[in-house]
């Protein structure tokens, strides 16, 4: 199959030329001749997989068919769970459609709305957002969102997680019931299934791949470690492998920051990303990120949603995720396209529960291989070394009995007979 079968338009085609792609991956060979054919559509989908074009390329190509009315109004919605996705498919939908006489806006908060209210106000045919932001601008009466003819739901079961379902529900009573509506999920879990019979009329399924795979090109590696030497083993991989470009994951924002200052101070350029950072300093470390400025990108789950780094070689996480299919979230972002990629896993004893739901979920056992100096001390040894920790720590917060402290219990700060009634 290539693109040319599609029967896409001719502008749209140009494009595709022009970033280098001749045939459509496999969730884009399924998904685009339905959506074309005017069906909505339940498709999953891991990250780098081309799923965005899969849902972009159609969604251009019938709304070239009708020459857009002199004051523009929002023809397609995309929403998606966060500000860097909304970005990244901005971007997509600009290169594959800037052949095309429709115009794109993308709205998500964190920044000054203004910008975005003006933008608005010049008319705009496809419309990328955040949930939160959108029914902002519409309490506003900014926008309407009347015309709507697309519906597109990115990375729902996302959505979901960060509990956007009551602000989904609010924006799709502002959109007309004749629409077409497009789902796209990485999982096909109980919670999307109902998500699509509420939102979807006699959708299409469509699946990439079997649900909870990695990539054949990504090699798993895992390093059993100690908690305590963690950020000491890190550095020490970064400096000896010299590693140029490596996506490193925690599960906290507080860890994100300790793991970016820890590797610079080691003298290793690094920068954080995560909800709490502003929407510039993301930016910017990104676009470190992506010139070399930055070696090290640390980054939450939620955070790295959406990024898109091209033939990016290295994944490590520095902690497991608690939920595996998040492991198969984070590790997609490297063996893309074909490409190699490494996905490397510190793993101290608390986390071997975690990394037994990873291996089911795989449906493999991953390679451990031990670092000479940062050997994993037994689970009983662990165990007496944070006991002692425990106790140390625990004795030293015990106040001291004294003189003083029983003179003042008993009588007071002024020597008065404290009683009790």
């Amino acid at each position: 199959m290539t693109f040319d079968s599609l029967g896409l338009n001719p502008a749209i085609l140009k494009a595709i030329s022009a970033k280098g792609y001749n045939e459509p991956s496999p969730i884009q060979g399924k998904a685009i001749p339905e959506i074309l054919g005017g069906k909505d559509v339940l498709a999953s989908a891991q990250t780098g997989t081309g799923k965005t074009a899969g849902f972009t390329l159609p969604m251009l190509h019938i709304l070239a068919k009708h020459q857009p009315e002199r004051r523009r109004k929002i023809r397609a919605l995309i929403l998606t769970p966060t500000r860097e996705l909304a970005a990244q498919i901005y971007e997509n939908v600009k290169e594959y459609g800037k052949f095309l006489t429709i115009e794109t806006a993308v709205i998500f908060g964190g920044v000054n709305q203004n910008p975005q209210v003006r933008r608005l106000r010049q008319g705009v045919d496809i419309l990328i957002a955040t949930p939160g932001r959108l029914l902002d601008l519409k309490a506003q009466n900014v926008l309407s969102l009347n015309s709507v003819e697309f519906f597109v739901l990115d990375e729902a079961d996302r959505m979901l997680d960060m509990g956007f379902i009551h602000d989904i529900k609010r924006v799709v009573k502002f959109i007309p019931k004749d629409r077409q509506t497009l789902l796209f999920s990485a999982t096909f879990s109980k919670e999307i299934r109902a998500l699509a019979k509420a939102f979807l009329v006699q959708p299409i399924q469509v699946e990439a791949a079997p649900e909870n795979t990695a990539a054949e090109t990504v090699t798993h590696i895992i390093h059993p470690v100690n908690r305590t030497d963690k950020a000491k083993l890190i550095v020490t991989l970064i400096k000896e492998e010299n590693w140029e470009q490596v996506l490193v994951f925690t599960r906290t924002k507080h860890k994100a920051n300790r793991i970016a200052d820890k590797l610079k101070k080691s003298g290793i350029a690094a920068a954080a990303i995560h909800g709490d950072k502003s929407q510039g300093a993301r930016t910017k470390a990104l676009a470190g990120f992506k010139n070399g400025a930055i070696r090290i990108l640390v980054a939450t789950d939620i955070a790295a949603r959406g990024l898109d780094i091209p033939l990016l070689p290295i994944v490590i996480n520095f902690e497991l995720p608690n939920i595996p299919e998040d492991y198969v979230h984070r590790i997609g972002r490297t063996g893309r396209a074909g490409a190699s990629g490494k996905a490397i896993s510190l793993v101290s004893h608390d986390e071997e529960e975690y990394l037994k739901s990873i291996e089911k979920v795989l449906g493999v056992k991953l390679t451990r291989k031990s670092i000479r100096g940062f050997e994993q001390s037994t689970l009983e040894e662990v165990q007496k070394i944070e006991a002692a920790l425990q106790e140390k720590h625990g004795n030293s917060r015990r106040p001291k009995r004294s003189k003083g402290n029983n003179y003042k219990k008993q009588f007071g700060r002024k020597g008065k007979t404290s009683f009790k009634k």
